[in-house]
């Protein structure tokens, strides 16, 4: 008689409907499944409320109904040494961090993965939209089916080894459908709305939780020319290209400004009018930490297309690579607001080749 072992993945689940509707599918395709719920952050407000305890909450729930064991596993440290303190380092530069890629990189294809192999998991899973392909034994990283919620920007930073352990069990499906998936199987979570923005920051004030680690440094509000026109409540509260929030309302032309520049050194916030204004604009840029997924990056200059930001339509590209990580990257056409600190991402077709962080912009 031959035994066969299902293999084991173990997934890391949110409390939302992403990671529930992969648990389901990956139990429908015969899998043995653990699901882990990651507390990464000590998030009690100031009335004792805890959004991580509500969440863990609806993971019980969820993996009762599946019927698949279920494990909460403590990462604050590690969380706190390798993303959140990475995040204030770069604010306090006066640039714009995405701990996304760094929380995908460093915990949930980090410590969760090696975690999890000492569970005895074959492989790990999330609820991440996106989809791992191997080729003659390279893995390839792919777009999700459904191009609103492709996910990829944010996991553009993992490597081989990563992507060969990852599974993304709903990458194939459209949001809608997983939604249906989780109303028809009566899932816990299935109305349960998505969470945005930073997960550490929640529904708070963001001035009001970086003031609380970094100390704020108000300064001059300027225009390149050096005119005064007002005050700025600490430069890293600011980002480039930023409307909103600046407070001098639409004087001169009534166009409104809009952030073109910090000078850390001086701590003057740079502002101009118009939202056409040149200064606004960039022609390229200079990025550092480059991870190329398929291992090498080419030798010679690579035409491709890119995203600066999160859903952003794809921008063509020519990458210049150099030595220890770093590349220049020229534009196609001009780019608005390109924000060091963030990430670039570049893409042939459905294939996420791999990205960068944006370190300087060339005008």
């Amino acid at each position: 008689m031959i035994m066969t072992t299902k293999p084991r993945v173990v997934l890391g689940m949110s409390g939302g409907v992403d990671s529930s509707v992969s648990a389901l599918v990956l139990k429908e395709q015969g899998y043995e499944v653990i699901g882990v719920f990651m507390k990464n952050w000590d998030d009690t407000d100031e009335f004792g409320h805890c959004t991580a305890e509500e969440d863990a909450e609806d993971v019980r729930r969820v993996c009762d109904q599946i019927g698949i064991p279920y494990y909460t596993v403590n990462f604050e440290k590690p969380y706190m040494d390798k993303v959140f303190a990475y995040f204030l380092d770069e604010y306090r530069k006066g640039r714009t961090p995405n701990p996304d890629v760094m929380c995908n990189r460093e915990i949930k294809f980090g410590e969760f993965l090696n975690k999890a192999l000492e569970l005895g998991a074959d492989y790990i899973a999330t609820g991440h939209y996106a989809r791992v392909e191997e080729r003659d034994g390279k893995y390839r990283l792919l777009r999700g089916v459904d191009n609103n919620k492709d996910q990829t920007y944010f996991l553009h930073a993992l490597n081989q080894y990563q992507l060969s352990k990852a599974m993304f069990p709903i990458g194939h499906l459209p949001k809608p459908e997983v939604r249906a998936i989780a109303e028809k199987a009566g899932l816990a979570t299935a109305k349960k709305k998505d969470s945005t923005g930073v997960c550490f920051i929640g529904e708070r004030n963001f001035k009001e939780f970086l003031s609380g680690y970094l100390p704020a440094k108000p300064g001059e509000m300027r225009t390149l020319e050096g005119e005064v026109k007002g005050r700025h409540d600490g430069l890293m509260y600011y980002t480039l290209g930023q409307r909103q929030g600046l407070g001098i309302g639409g004087s001169g032309s009534g166009e409104p400004w809009f952030v073109a520049g910090k000078d850390l050194e001086k701590n003057i916030l740079y502002v101009v009018q118009g939202e056409k204004h040149p200064a606004l604009y960039s022609t390229g840029l200079l990025a550092t930490d480059l991870n190329w997924i398929a291992g090498e990056p080419p030798k010679e200059a690579l035409h491709c297309t890119a995203k600066f930001r999160y859903r952003q339509p794809d921008q063509g590209v020519t990458v210049h690579f150099g030595e220890g990580g770093r590349c220049e990257i020229v534009f196609d056409q001009p780019q608005k607001a390109i924000t060091p600190g963030q990430s670039v991402v570049f893409y042939d077709g459905e294939v996420c080749l791999g990205g960068a962080v944006i370190d300087k912009i060339l005008q």
